[in-house]
């Protein structure tokens, strides 16, 4: 059983991203040096041009010494400076600390955040109280607690869904947490049970992300996701359900042809490992009508 961290995702996402998406949660204007923008000096709400308390945030890497912060205030701020101590100083309690600070102070339990689905009427508004939920502290939160405290950051992971439930690559997250609690099992029901929230898990992630008809037209692919299926054949492995296992790794090695794998030798694995299985057959209708089901 391998266990993928996938960082790169989660590492400039945003949210909202115009132009006003700075402004409500700026740090105190500095000086207006006129009509000259100067970083880290003048900033957005000296601008009569922004909008000032804009409800959506930005959600992607600022650097921190830009900001002229002293001590943080918002959930952004905090999101910040976490960002900061994470991966400019590889400070990682401290990191920990800013972004459970965040997620405190951006809370659906308190009630200092609230879910956006629908877009306003009319102008766009430049207040919302309580501000919309952020999903990048609790992601980056949920990656940095995943070995030690799998269950924790399955919450996480299960919050940024709440907020945005299309995004991709979280339920694969979801699925690589319930590995580990697998792993850390210390019966085999218990491990069977967590290795059966993984799969459902990575099939969630394939049912957001289907192969369809046109998909298949358009790019000649007709399986999609070579990590998931792989994972998936490792887990069907772990459970001995042969026919499942090189049923995924029909998939996986259908889907390595049109994308990259990162591990490129697990390509010669799975021709090797699907040499001494019996031969599946392809389910990808099956998945097209889970994500139907996804979207009911």
């Amino acid at each position: 059983m391998s266990i993928r961290l996938n960082l790169s995702a989660i590492a400039f996402s945003v949210v909202a991203m115009s132009p006003l998406a700075v402004a409500q949660f700026a740090p105190t204007p500095g000086v207006n040096t006129g009509d000259t923008f100067v970083p880290g000096v003048t900033y957005q709400s000296d601008n009569p041009n922004y909008l000032n308390r804009n409800p959506f945030y930005f959600e992607g890497r600022v650097d921190w010494n830009l900001l002229k912060i002293t001590t943080p205030t918002t959930p952004w701020e905090y999101l910040q400076r976490g960002i900061h101590n994470q991966d400019d100083l590889e400070d990682y309690p401290a990191a920990i600390a800013d972004y459970q600070k965040a997620i405190s102070l951006n809370s659906l339990t308190n009630g200092t955040c609230q879910i956006v689905k629908t877009a306003a009427a009319g102008a766009p508004s430049t207040t919302l109280n309580p501000a919309p939920c952020m999903f990048t502290p609790r992601l980056r939160l949920g990656h940095m607690l995943i070995l030690d405290q799998p269950d924790v950051a399955i919450g996480l992971f299960k919050e940024v869904l709440a907020i945005d439930g299309l995004r991709l690559g979280v339920n694969s997250f979801i699925g690589e947490a319930y590995e580990i609690m697998a792993k850390n099992a210390k019966d085999e029901k218990s491990k069977e049970v967590f290795l059966e929230d993984a799969i459902e898990a990575f099939e969630a992630e394939l049912a957001i992300s289907p192969v369809t008809p046109q998909y298949t037209a358009l790019t000649g692919d007709k399986a999609n996701n070579e990590h998931i299926h792989y994972a998936l054949a490792e887990i069907y492995a772990e459970l001995g359900e042969k026919d499942k296992e090189a049923e995924e790794l029909e998939l996986y090695l259908e889907a390595s042809q049109w994308h990259s794998d990162t591990y490129p030798w697990r390509i010669q694995l799975a021709k090797a490992r699907l040499a001494k299985l019996p031969r599946p057959n392809i389910r990808a209708p099956r998945r097209a009508a889970s994500s139907a089901a996804a979207q009911n």
